[in-house]
């Protein structure tokens, strides 16, 4: 059976030609930021991309197909579209049997991209262990999916909302190399450290498309996370990140707030905690992400050519 797949004139060029290909989520376009600016950094995300050497492939369910990368017309369509449904493993065949709109997720942006064949991915920060999960059970479906799906995801680590050391405890039981991109501590989104140690450091995109390429030929399951941390004018510290987290969960506890609409609410809370200052780093830190994965993009595809 043919899969429901629908590359961009730009994407299947690139495929045509073997040139490097990132994939992007679209979930940052529909429940990150209001039109017209979610679209505007949509843009500029793949430009980076681009100018990196790679070609953009924005990911999103669209008219029962699964589109893999978007036309300009399609991304101003996304990012006006309501009733845009938050997909995961769990719901993203339910989407595109329905004929519903979709925007994709850390864990759904991974599974098409193994589908279209593409090998690396940029995101903001993945999804993790949420705070008191040994009542709640709260775990993001992005963790099993880095344990099972083999793509490299580059992301400024988790996000700092996160209970990030019992993250890197799962991350490590199911197999998962967790890769600090030229510093040894693991960032936490909007921060460049999290207080604790990475598993594993790397200084050079070529170390990490190597270690790619041997996780297949070694025949083990599941992917890489590549922890990329913000850049240092970009920043929040994590001492001055802290309390607004504390106090965004504490209003999320206090509304009732739980499962899918915990994120959201709390990265909305943050923004109006900080000013401002979240979203200015969440893209910052994206655009950081894309650069390095397009870089990675290349050298896999280098060392493929000289292998």
């Amino acid at each position: 059976m043919t899969l429901p797949l629908k590359f961009s004139p730009e994407v299947a060029k690139a495929r045509a030609d073997g040139a490097p290909i990132v994939a992007l989520e679209s979930t940052i376009i529909t429940h990150g930021m209001p039109f017209p600016q979610n679209v505007e950094t949509a843009r500029l995300v793949e430009a980076e991309v681009r100018a990196h050497g790679a070609i953009p492939a924005t990911i999103a369910i669209m008219d029962r197909r699964i589109h893999i990368g978007l036309t300009s017309v399609q991304l101003d369509q996304l990012g006006q579209a309501t009733n845009v449904a938050k997909l995961s493993r769990a719901d993203l065949a339910a989407c595109l049997a329905s004929g519903g709109t979709g925007s994709t997720t850390v864990a759904a942006t991974m599974i098409c991209a193994k589908l279209a064949g593409i090998e690396v991915f940029a995101t903001g920060g993945i999804g993790g262990v949420h705070r008191a999960a040994e009542t709640s059970f709260d775990i993001s479906a992005d963790l099993p999916e880095l344990a099972q799906t083999p793509v490299t995801v580059v992301a400024a680590g988790a996000k700092a909302i996160l209970d990030l050391p019992k993250t890197l405890e799962y991350l490590e039981t199911h197999g998962v190399p967790v890769i600090a991109f030229g510093q040894d501590d693991f960032p936490a989104f909007w921060s460049r450290s999290s207080g604790l140690k990475a598993p594993l450091r790397m200084d050079a995109a070529a170390q990490i498309a190597a270690a790619h390429l041997l996780r297949g030929r070694l025949n083990i399951p599941g992917g890489q996370l590549v922890a990329n941390p913000i850049p240092p004018a970009d920043e929040i510290p994590r001492a001055e990140i802290m309390p607004h987290i504390e106090a965004a969960l504490a209003d999320a506890e206090a509304q009732g707030i739980a499962a899918k609409a915990v994120t959201p609410f709390l990265l909305s809370r943050i923004f109006e905690l900080t000013q401002g200052r979240s979203l200015t780093a969440n893209i910052a830190l994206v655009l950081n992400n894309a650069r390095l994965a397009a870089r990675i993009a290349v050298e896999i595809g280098k060392a493929r050519r000289d292998s």
